[in-house]
């Protein structure tokens, strides 16, 4: 199996990666950040895999497409796509710049736009692979503080479903799959740009990336429509449907602390945004003694 996993470098991809070299896949790892890209090629071989490494911005269609051509090259037929790469900024939108939210836009939306581009060009002439969608339960639901990275969750909802649609008109054995996520360990809460005054961490119940890197691998295996990762995602999604206004209140209230750790944010720290952190962070964040690793 031959499988594309884009923001491979770390957090989700990284483990996405990991799961799928047990099943020993060949995978292309595309990200920013050489460095941690070959220490995630390094572990998909030592788990029976093989991997390449294609350095790629997913804000450039191009990069994208070149990335996805040099995998293509290597190992053949791409048979699993996986949308993951992200970037976010923390801050009310008053604070939040235009060019901050076209960033976030660029890379968590237009990126999945342009890996689901390179992916189709592949597998439409073999009539045959998967696409996965990373999705969140902020897909449906906003809350203070993520308005660029709910937004573009929101918009990755609405290209799923217009995709589905024309797959389905064309009768493409091509399927797409969405996986929407609850708050998830992952080293990003350490790279984020963050305009409040304190350090930012995951909202509600969080989970260890493997159960997202799992439940991804298992779309692959079996797509469906969607799939909502924890009772948490799924009530949450049912809920906005009938009492969004109630929501509205309730993450007013509890949404500004439940984003922030007690510990102050330093000045001078560095962000992803435009440029990847130097160094391999790895696969989890800091926060494993609350994570759930089921």
């Amino acid at each position: 199996m031959n499988v594309v996993i884009t923001g491979a470098s770390a957090g989700i991809g990284r483990a996405t990666a990991r799961a799928f070299a047990a099943r020993g896949a060949r995978i292309g790892l595309i990200a920013r950040n050489a460095e941690a890209l070959e220490a995630a090629r390094a572990e998909v071989e030592a788990r029976g895999g093989q991997g390449i490494v294609a350095i790629a911005d997913v804000a450039d269609a191009d990069a994208v497409e070149r990335a996805a051509q040099t995998i293509e090259d290597a190992f053949g037929p791409i048979d699993v796509w996986v949308n993951n790469a992200m970037t976010s900024v923390l801050g009310r939108i008053v604070d939040i710049t235009p060019d901050e939210f076209r960033r976030v836009t660029e890379v968590t939306y237009l990126g999945v736009v342009y890996g689901t581009l390179a992916a189709l060009k592949r597998m439409q002439p073999h009539n045959r692979g998967v696409i996965v969608q990373v999705g969140s339960t902020l897909a449906y639901r906003g809350i203070p503080l993520q308005a660029p990275y709910c937004a573009a969750k929101h918009a990755i909802q609405g290209f799923h479903d217009s995709l589905l649609c024309e797959l389905r008109h064309d009768r493409s054995k091509v399927r797409v799959c969405m996986v929407h996520l609850p708050a998830i360990n992952t080293p990003q809460f350490r790279w984020i740009r963050n305009h409040m005054p304190r350090k930012p961490r995951p909202f509600g119940t969080i989970y260890e990336p493997e159960v997202a890197a799992e439940a991804i691998v298992r779309a692959s295996e079996n797509p469906k429509r969607e799939v909502n990762v924890s009772w948490g995602t799924t009530r949450a999604i049912i809920a906005n449907s009938f009492i969004p206004g109630l929501l509205d209140r309730y993450l007013g209230h509890i949404g500004f602390n439940g984003q922030q750790s007690d510990e102050r944010e330093p000045e001078s720290r560095a962000d992803n945004l435009y440029a990847p952190v130097p160094g391999d962070a790895g696969v989890h964040g800091v926060f494993s003694d609350e994570a759930k690793s089921r």
